[in-house]
């Protein structure tokens, strides 16, 4: 029994998101990728909150489901990305969290609270905000004991926890005596969890994945899964504790974080370090060996999430460990068995456009996408579960084959620097094969 959750979106009230992300297609686009529970997302505008209150009914303590449908199995759980831009000892911070809600009762006093210290409500689902994370944390916990707050996307140069350009360099720091009800982090596209394992401070913490989807077919390209701590339990009714106890980590909780499904974190938009302007970018070797200066405009460089880990994790990483499973599926393991596993895929619309030499945006990639959907259960199951041999009879040997690499890890990819998404390929054609050859030498590195 799982429950796969994603638990950090947009909605249509957030800049530069889609006029589409409204309830009911989250929920509809939610049970075609098989996601179980979604974040309603930006509950602090008064617009989309009403929204929230007129179109979901509670299902289960803290869970919510649209109204009068019985077609979508996807429920919604209240959650919000606030970004707390402030100045602390003359370093100005820029730090995003992801603030949950056990009741909407609780999401219309933190957001009076957050407008009588003059924040602006009204103009963006994602607020920006003069307080810091420690002032962010004191409000809403005197306001509701049971929220949670969980730093964002952790490791992005410019709004994020360890950011490079913004961050802090421990959760100590950032926030100061609340540090101890930080129990987990998010780590954001351009990281994975192999990597924050190296950090000593989240040793004892959940490492949760979320899409931060703008678009209805983003969501689920990354999604933490739970499952039952109790494996007997064959039915079980969720509410908001179980998810929040299970990021917690709390011992008498229901459920615990089984794995996560990640985003290479190649194709992150922060891999690397890096100017898109210049086309310049580096590894985080070549970094340590001529510095953060780009060669090119002679201004510092963005500096990516790779190197930053390996600053903060101030030692040699070991070698990633992976099984194969009966699927097919590699998935990288804890060898400590601190943390769950989990597996890194590409979203079956862009594996079906590279099978078929077209655009995810073509009728014939959205009309497959919903067929095979629609046969096997879900996104995630076709990506997941299927047999290979079941889906060359449903879609071809072509977009079969591309699946089966998917699952191995069998792939081509140039980092994602400075903005700049990475760029993966399931074949390694031609142009790709140039691109990666140019970029090689200009590394020095081997992908």
């Amino acid at each position: 029994m799982e429950f796969v959750t994603d638990l950090h979106l947009h909605s249509k009230y957030s800049r530069a998101v889609s006029k589409e992300m409204n309830l009911y297609n989250m929920a509809l686009w939610g049970t075609k990728k098989g996601l179980d529970v979604l974040s309603t997302s930006d509950w602090t505008h008064p617009l989309w909150r009403r929204e929230i209150a007129q179109e979901l009914v509670e299902d289960s303590a803290g869970i919510f489901k649209i109204k009068n449908n019985k077609e979508f199995k996807t429920r919604f759980i209240l959650s919000v990305e606030i970004s707390s831009i402030y100045t602390q000892k003359g370093i100005v911070h820029r730090i995003h969290n992801l603030v949950f809600s056990p009741k909407l009762e609780t999401c219309e006093k933190i957001a009076a609270e957050l407008i009588k210290r003059g924040c602006n409500l009204s103009s963006d689902g994602r607020p920006i905000v003069g307080l810091s994370s420690i002032q962010l944390m004191e409000l809403i916990y005197s306001i509701d004991k049971d929220v949670l707050l969980v730093p964002c996307h952790a490791w992005t140069p410019w709004f994020a926890l360890y950011g490079s350009n913004s961050g802090f360099d421990s959760i100590d720091d950032c926030f100061g005596e609340y540090a101890d009800k930080i129990y987990g982090v998010e780590t954001g596209l351009s990281s994975d969890p192999y990597m924050n394992w190296q950090i000593k401070e989240l040793e004892n913490r959940s490492l949760i994945s979320n899409s931060d989807a703008h678009s209805l077919p983003k969501m689920g390209r990354e999604a933490t899964v739970f499952v039952p701590k109790d494996p007997q339990v064959k039915d079980l009714k969720i509410n908001y504790q179980d998810i929040t106890d299970a990021i917690k980590q709390k011992p008498d909780g229901r459920l615990k974080i089984g794995y996560t499904i990640e985003f290479y974190p190649e194709e992150g938009k922060y891999h690397y370090t890096g100017h898109r302007n210049c086309n310049f970018v580096q590894d985080p070797r070549r970094t340590k060996q001529d510095g953060d200066i780009c060669p090119v405009c002679h201004r510092p460089l963005t500096v990516g999430v790779m190197h930053r880990v390996e600053e903060l994790a101030k030692g040699v990483f070991p070698q990633e460990v992976s099984k194969l499973n009966p699927n097919g599926v590699k998935w990288i393991v804890d060898p400590s068995h601190k943390h769950p596993p989990f597996v890194k895929l590409v979203p079956l619309n862009e594996i079906i456009a590279e099978s078929l030499h077209s655009t995810v945006f073509s009728q014939k990639v959205k009309d497959l996408f919903d067929q095979l959907c629609q046969k096997f259960g879900s996104e995630l199951n076709v990506l997941l579960k299927t047999p290979i041999a079941d889906l060359e009879k449903e879609a071809g040997p072509r977009v079969a084959e591309g699946v089966d690499k998917v699952r191995r890890g069998n792939i081509v990819i140039l980092p994602g620097f400075d903005g700049q998404y990475g760029i993966v390929k399931i074949w390694d054609d031609k142009k790709t094969t140039e691109k990666q050859e140019e970029t090689k030498s200009q590394l020095g590195i081997d992908f």
